[in-house]
Formats: structure tokens, C-alpha cells, sequence
């Protein structure tokens, strides 16, 4: 038996992708495989569209943002193998079983991401978002192991803005191994709601304000290192 992964699928008002998104994680051709969509507070069809299909499992909250809906769904997730994916975006059917081929070959690996392809639904003429595929640093490009989240503690979900950069660039300072595949996984459907794009200048300056908090740790070890090794 192949380990369970279990993927989560935070929404809100998403009735116009939702199903599409769950049903690109019910192709996927590896098993097994539990999804969890997690409703934060919507007002629209959403609740409906996750319980039309059989075996997903839904949970409703009220509305806390994203971060909040994916560690709801953590709490509940049976999986030793955590994925995610946003409501309004699509995995590749191959998407587990390459990154799960990853993982079970090395023991030692932690994370594993793939390339995601940005389609512009919203306007086509626009430059805004190029077609060409791009490393995905990103939740719906990522498969890890439970024992990460374990260590490293939830999203923070105080945020609407900027907590997986936050929560990826914390793993990386803890040392988790990492890699980038070079398969396509997964496709992010840019259509003039994305929350992304509406939150831009804000997820900009969280990103730095985030780069920055990381860089002073990495110095501040750096020097009690330094200071550890003058005394000895």
C-alpha cells in the first residue's frame, strides 16, 4: 500500500472554479489520497459544489483567511504526505506520484515543489502574467512530509498576506531538504479575482518585511556561531 496523502483545499465564494479544482485532484493518478476542502465563510455555492462530490470531506469555519482554512484542514488531515491547493487552480494528473516518487526514494527529503504554468483567464492581451512555466514557490506546488509542519509549527494565520513566504522561508533557515522537480504540476488560473492580485502592494511589502526578518536571524545565528567558536 502506497502512504496516504492528504490534500487541502481552502475556499471562499470560489463556486466558479471549485469544481474543477477537486476534480483535477480526483484524477490524479496516484492512490491513496483523502481531500479536505476547508469553506471559510462563503455565502455562495461553494458548500454544495464540495458536497456533490462522494468522499470529499468538508469543513465550514467562519471566515479567517487562508492560512487559517489550511491549518483547519492540517488539524483534520489524516495523511502522513500534505498537499494543497487553492480553489481556483489545477494540478497536473501526475502531480502526487511524481513528487511522491521523490519523496519515497529519499528519506531525507522534506519538501518537494514542481513547476506551475501561469493562464490568463482574465486578460488575454495583458503582459501581466506570461504563459511560460516558472519553479513554483508556491502551497499548490508543494507535496511535504506531516513531520515539517510538525517541527516548524502551522501557517500563521493572523496573516492574509504573505504566510507561506513567511512559513517556506522559516524551513529553509531550519535546514528541511528541499527540491525542485522539473515536472509541470500544476496550473494557477489568473482571472482579475485572484486574492494575489488584489492584495498585491500589500503581499509586496510583506514579502520584504519577511525577507528581511529572515536575513536578521540568519546574521544574528551567524554571529552567536562565531561567538560559540571564539570561546572555545
Amino acid at each position: 500500500m502506497n502512504p496516504l496523502v492528504s490534500v487541502i483545499i481552502p475556499v471562499f465564494n470560489g463556486e466558479k472554479y471549485l469544481s474543477e479544482a477537486i476534480q483535477s485532484v480526483l484524477d490524479q493518478t496516484y492512490q491513496p489520497f483523502e481531500v479536505i476542502v476547508v469553506d471559510d465563510g462563503s455565502t455562495d455555492c461553494s458548500a454544495e459544489i464540495a458536497l456533490s462530490f462522494s468522499g470529499v470531506v468538508y469543513i465550514y469555519q467562519d471566515n479567517a483567511g487562508t492560512a487559517s482554512a489550511r491549518n483547519r484542514g492540517l488539524r483534520d488531515a489524516q495523511g502522513e504526505y500534505l498537499a494543497f491547493l487553492d480553489a481556483d487552480d489545477l494540478w497536473l494528473p501526475d502531480k502526487i506520484a511524481v513528487q511522491m516518487d521523490a519523496l519515497l526514494n529519499d528519506s531525507s527529503l522534506d519538501i518537494v515543489t514542481g513547476q506551475v504554468q501561469q493562464r490568463n483567464e482574465y486578460n488575454k492581451s495583458s503582459q501581466l502574467t506570461p504563459p511560460q512555466i516558472r519553479p513554483g514557490y508556491s502551497p499548490i506546488a508543494m507535496l511535504v512530509r506531516r513531520r515539517v509542519f510538525d517541527r516548524l509549527g502551522p501557517f500563521h494565520d493572523d496573516w492574509r498576506v504573505g504566510e507561506f513566504i513567511s512559513w517556506f522561508a522559516k524551513a529553509k533557515e531550519l535546514g528541511f531538504k528541499m527540491e525542485i522537480l522539473p515536472d509541470l504540476v500544476a496550473v494557477r488560473r489568473i482571472h482579475g479575482e485572484n486574492r494575489s492580485l488584489k492584495l498585491k502592494d500589500q503581499k509586496n511589502k510583506a514579502t520584504l518585511r519577511i525577507l528581511r526578518a529572515s536575513l536578521d536571524r540568519r546574521r544574528s545565528s551567524s554571529r552567536r556561531g562565531r561567538t560559540r567558536r571564539g570561546k572555545d
